[in-house]
């Protein structure tokens, strides 16, 4: 790019001291000129040949050649020089917005890794990554990229994961923890397990993403292949009847005239304007959304989801965190630590997810040597000893077995009542939490003009109309299987507007066939099912709904360049194409027509990058 800018420069300057400085002998005003065109448009002839040769005949290379040579032919030199020149400069614009598109998209491939340090007989070596198996450990040191996915088994450290999902925020990480590959390992020295391949692993997905994502190309993109494919010979045979024929019947009419009109004509028709900003417009706009950790797999998405009118979502893992967690202990007669404490060591055992949420808030050492006598109760809770007091913690059922009187609890969660010596101690909730920020991207969904926002759920009615209810959504729908949530998005999908689309948001193993069937589907890709990332259109790298918003907003923005650039390119070029064929335009009209109409449109289209 910088030696083409040099280049341009150069012939720029000498181009205006050759118009302002007239030699007294014509033929080194010519010569001049020739030279000045060898310097500009040289490699655009050698192109045009080798396309030729390629049976890519009608192409902007081959119309600019044309032009060109023709008006070299009819004695206009410094107009076949401004053609050439101010095309370049058009070229040059055009790999400045790809590259500045590509800039964007290629922050994400920093993350492909380089190697991978793992453990074998005691020794670390330096391999690639595609050569590490599962079940086998890795060494990742402060400043290290994470190669593969997988557990830490040791050490703890600060991520960055602002690759992966946008975010500048470093995250804490330690022993336990599951960690994405694509990550930057800030401090700790870190050993992690492997639990995916590297084909498999979320590193790998995502580059496979953006590198293919051009390959699925919007309806806009293709009516711009097609209509160039019939529109360039079209206008090359109009430009030969209009250098041919109006000579031969138009009295007075002179050929010299006529071949200039002509050429002007080819040059104007030029569809450059279309076929390099309308794509580079939805380069953009994957690129722009890749920055805000939102991945989409072809611009035929993007263009799709600026239609989208209904939006439905899963509950867990989606709009929720999908970790059950203890929200609320409310004890009675002793402090909240000590009824925690009593429920942890009576739960210590369990591996049941009720019991790793009590364990976890706990949050402490137990002393296994104070359990004893421990009784699971068959769909009712456990009984045990515990520092020589009976404890009892369950659900209500077993309070009214054993004739507890007990304090209900009328929120919606799991509910574990503790009783201790037969007498009632208090309550601790336990709950799927919302996500922070489920709620706004609801309310924002709903301002940018979603017709309806639907749950999708196999969680209980009231656990499901609990939390659409705190959201504010349209519609519930609960206690669903996979088949079930196929069978409604295929209900849904029959009450949508002709022109509109419905959205499908999911993260699990079962969202996969739903996704897969909605006009477009998005998956919460930092923490969601590789099966569900595999079948969506959109993958969300934070996990955070309010983005869905975003990428919508994007897409609404991206469509609008698009549009401008598609009515601006076709209204100018008619407008000169008639006035040209009038003889009413020259051919620095045309140059503008061709050259400045792309430089403005590929400009534009840089708007969908922010």
């Amino acid at each position: 790019m910088k030696k083409r800018g040099i280049k341009i420069i150069v012939a720029f300057v000498l181009f205006i001291i050759s118009l302002v400085i007239k030699f007294p002998n014509e033929w080194l005003n010519n010569g001049i000129y020739i030279l000045l065109y060898l310097i500009v448009g040289l490699d655009i002839v050698l192109k045009a040949i080798r396309n030729i040769f390629r049976g890519k005949v009608f192409d902007e290379n081959f119309l600019m050649t044309i032009a060109t040579i023709g008006a070299f032919a009819i004695g206009e030199f410094p107009e076949a020089v401004a053609v050439m020149l101010f095309y370049q400069v058009g070229e040059l614009f055009q790999s400045y917005a790809v590259n500045k598109s590509r800039k964007s998209i290629a922050s994400l491939m920093n993350i492909r890794p380089d190697y991978a340090n793992v453990k074998r007989n005691e020794e670390i070596l330096k391999v690639n990554p595609e050569d590490v198996n599962i079940g086998e450990t890795i060494i990742v040191k402060p400043g290290e990229k994470v190669p593969l996915d997988g557990t830490i088994i040791k050490g703890k450290s600060m991520l960055d994961t602002s690759s992966l999902t946008g975010e500048s925020l470093p995250r804490a990480v330690k022993e336990n923890d599951d960690i994405l590959s694509g990550c930057i390992n800030q401090n700790g020295l870190l050993e992690i397990k492997v639990t995916k391949e590297f084909g498999k692993s979320t590193v790998s997905k995502i580059l496979d993403l953006v590198e293919n994502a051009s390959n699925k190309k919007s309806k806009s993109e293709n009516f711009i292949t097609k209509f160039a494919k019939y529109y360039t010979p079209a206008v090359v045979i109009i430009a030969i009847f209009l250098a041919a024929i109006p000579p031969l019947v138009i009295k007075g009419a002179e050929f010299t005239d006529w071949i200039y009109r002509a050429l002007t004509f080819l040059v104007v028709s030029c569809p450059c304007a279309l076929v390099i900003s309308i794509p580079l417009g939805f380069f953009g706009g994957i690129g722009g959304a890749s920055k805000r950790g939102i991945l989409v797999k072809g611009s035929n998405y993007l263009e799709a989801l600026s239609d989208a009118e209904i939006v439905v979502f899963d509950k867990t893992g989606t709009l929720t965190q999908g970790v059950f967690e203890v929200q609320k202990i409310e004890a009675e007669g002793i402090s909240n630590e000590e009824l925690l404490k009593y429920a942890a060591y009576a739960e210590n055992y369990s591996n049941h997810p009720i019991a790793l949420s009590v364990k976890k808030a706990y949050r402490k050492e137990i002393d296994t040597k104070l359990i004893s006598n421990i009784e699971e109760l068959s769909g009712l809770g456990i009984k045990a000893k515990i520092q020589d007091k009976d404890v009892i913690i369950g659900n209500e059922k077993l309070m009214k077995e054993k004739n507890i009187e007990y304090k209900k609890c009328s929120e919606i969660g799991t509910i574990l009542y503790v009783a201790i010596d037969n007498k009632f101690t208090g309550y601790i909730l336990i709950a799927d939490k919302i996500k922070k920020d489920s709620k706004e991207a609801i309310i924002k969904l709903k301002k940018s003009g979603i017709r309806k926002t639907i749950m999708l759920t196999g969680d209980r009615k009231d656990v499901g109309e609990n939390v659409a209810k705190k959201l504010e959504l349209d519609e519930v729908y609960t206690e669903l299987l996979p088949d079930g949530k196929v069978e409604k998005i295929e209900e849904l999908i029959k009450t949508k507007t002709k022109k509109g689309k419905l959205v499908f948001v999911g993260d699990g193993i079962n969202d996969a066939p739903v996704l897969a069937i909605s006009d477009i589907g998005i998956a919460m890709g930092g923490l969601g099912a590789d099966s569900a990332i595999e079948a969506a259109d959109i993958v969300i790298m934070t996990d955070e709904p309010s983005k869905i918003n975003d990428a919508i907003k994007i897409s609404k923005k991206t469509m609008k360049i698009v549009k401008q650039n598609i009515i601006f390119a076709i209204t100018i070029k008619i407008l000169v194409l008639i006035l040209s064929a009038f003889g009413l335009s020259t051919m620095w009209e045309a140059v503008f027509a061709d050259v400045g109409v792309s430089v403005i449109a590929i400009i534009n289209s840089l708007r969908a990058l922010k």
